[in-house]
């Protein structure tokens, strides 16, 4: 006998109403074949057969219907839990999990569920305290949002992730993650159970897919680097700021081509100062967020195909511009979508072009901001967003929108303790800064490594390098130039040639920062200092703030 809760369910109530209409339809057509007595037939007898085959085919609807609302519900109940969907593959999805005390942090999981979907990568979202640590194993790659409350505590959603998961060490080998870590600096536990999730994953085998970005208060900007990443790992670095930067005004002062002759993109070496006032601060390690620009001629066609006037002004985020500066800062519309728009309608359209990051390569004595720009190529074979407009189409003395944004965690010892520098490519850009900064202080024990596919074309700054080893500012320097031997070498293979003097630099106190390229380098980077230094030191380090990145 089945369960009464059974008889309750529409799928149950669809089934019964399927077989009354059958019986009803086989009654009727027995009746017409003369097979049963005449008091039995029904009056409407030609009418009967038609209603209740529709009536069947009704049942028979229903019953899929919400046979299939059942199978979406559990399938929703399972991506929420953290379980990979048949005939997916974990690996092609991301899952977000959000530990919200507020709702802060629920919101900004779902800003990333969906800029994932934007960019066409499968995004599904739940709250930490619903998973185990198997659900996590089985995810492949997660997201982590996660605030902290109190002093260092957990937020109360996550309560039971902390008693049944986070006590002990999990085998999440093959887990690779992301986590944004909610705080305030105000408290002395700063951003306390991101910090304590992250080095719980990394004890337990998972792979960071970059180095925790931590949010001080609601910092826009440290939000906009988490948006950088979701772009990389999305393969689309033109999804759209959350938020736009507040830039300020400098121009171009300087551009010089580096490596003439290379087999590799063009990098240029970049001055800008400010367009007014003085120079502001920043430290060796910090960043910039540049507002790229569309070349002029594109501006000026699009102007002339619309017949529009490009010294209009317009509205915009609550403030004027003219319509020609407007339309260089935004996403320019395709097709006849905006034919025949008034200035004012089709300002009310526009989108601003998404930022770009960049690290900054000088200090401010040099009185200027130095970058080290590799100009890209999209698919089309056009000229990178941000890059095209650095390398090329900006002119000299042109106005660049920037935004100096502080990166803590990349910062360089205050103290003369030792300095291992690693990076390839232009990550030397952070690299020089942090050099430029410890030799300016006197403090002379650093050692470079450095990366680059040829010595001949590739070796940036290397009429500064090498006098820098000569006078000793730069106690040991080990180059690694891919193509100038038969057998490739990079960065990591140099470094695990000195595993004794790695040893030696850890034991007196030395720190390690990394900047460079995400895939390839800071991997194997990574892989050598376990290697050689054992997981528990490299666990160790990034805890005392002793191995710090910036890759991308």
């Amino acid at each position: 006998m089945p369960h009464r809760a059974a008889w309750r369910s529409p799928a149950a109530w669809g089934q019964a109403l399927l077989l009354a209409g059958l019986a009803w339809l086989a009654w009727v057509l027995l009746r017409w074949q003369g097979t049963l007595p005449a008091w039995q037939a029904p009056a409407p007898a030609r009418a009967l057969p038609a209603m209740l085959a529709v009536a069947a085919w009704i049942a028979l609807c229903g019953t899929i219907a919400w046979r299939r609302i059942g199978a979406r519900k559990a399938a929703g109940d399972a991506r929420a839990a953290g379980a990979p969907m048949a005939g997916t593959h974990a690996s092609g999805r991301m899952l977000v999990l959000h530990a919200s005390q507020t709702g802060h942090a629920m919101e900004l999981a779902a800003r990333t569920a969906d800029s994932l979907a934007r960019a066409g990568v499968p995004a599904t979202r739940a709250a930490l305290g619903r998973i185990d640590a198997s659900a996590l194993r089985r995810a492949g790659r997660v997201l982590f949002v996660a605030s902290t409350t109190g002093e260092g505590d957990a937020p109360d959603d996550a309560a039971a992730f902390v008693r049944d998961v986070l006590g002990a060490p999990a085998d999440l080998r093959g887990l690779r993650y992301g986590l944004l870590a909610l705080g305030d600096r105000s408290y002395r536990n700063y951003c306390g159970f991101g910090r304590g999730l992250d080095a719980w994953l990394r004890h337990s085998g998972a792979e960071p897919l970059f180095d925790a970005v931590e949010v001080d208060d609601g910092d826009e900007g440290a939000l906009r680097h988490w948006q950088h990443h979701l772009g990389v790992l999305a393969g689309d670095a033109d999804l759209p700021d959350w938020s736009a930067p507040r830039y300020a005004q400098w121009r171009l002062r300087e551009r010089r081509l580096l490596n003439p002759g290379s087999f590799g993109g063009a990098c240029f070496h970049l001055e800008l100062v400010p367009a007014v006032g003085p120079m502001p601060p920043w430290k060796a390690g910090d960043l910039v967020e540049i507002g790229p620009c569309n070349a002029p001629a594109r501006v000026e066609a699009f102007l002339q195909r619309l017949q529009l006037d490009g010294d209009a002004v317009v509205e915009h985020g609550g403030e004027p511009w003219p319509l020609r500066k407007l339309l260089a800062r935004a996403v320019l519309p395709e097709g006849g979508s905006t034919q025949d728009l008034a200035p004012r309608e089709l300002a009310a359209r526009l989108s601003l072009l998404p930022h770009r990051e960049y690290s900054i390569a000088s200090i401010p004595e040099d009185g200027a901001i130095h970058l080290l720009v590799r100009r890209m190529q999209r698919p089309d074979g056009a000229p990178g967003l941000g890059s095209g407009w650095l390398t090329t189409d900006a002119a000299i003395g042109a106005e660049i929108a920037l935004r100096i944004r502080a990166n803590p965690n990349f910062h360089a010892p205050e103290d003369a303790r030792p300095l291992v520098l690693v990076g390839n490519g232009t990550g030397i850009a952070g690299l020089r800064a942090l050099l430029r900064q410890r030799i300016a202080a006197g403090h002379p024990r650093n050692w470079l490594l450095f990366g680059e596919r040829s010595a001949a074309h590739d070796f940036h700054y290397r009429d500064e390098i090498l006098p820098w080893r000569d006078e000793g500012a730069i106690e040991r320097l080990d180059l690694a130039f891919s193509r100038d031997q038969a057998v490739r070498t990079y960065v990591q293979h140099r470094l695990a040639a000195a595993a004794d003097l790695l040893r030696r630099w850890i034991a007196e106190g030395a720190a390690i920062h990394v900047c460079g390229s995400l895939e390839g380098m800071a991997p194997g980077v990574h892989a050598v200092l376990v290697d050689v230094l054992g997981a528990a030191t490299v666990e160790s380090l990034q805890a005392e703030g002793r191995y710090r990145r910036d890759v991308y």
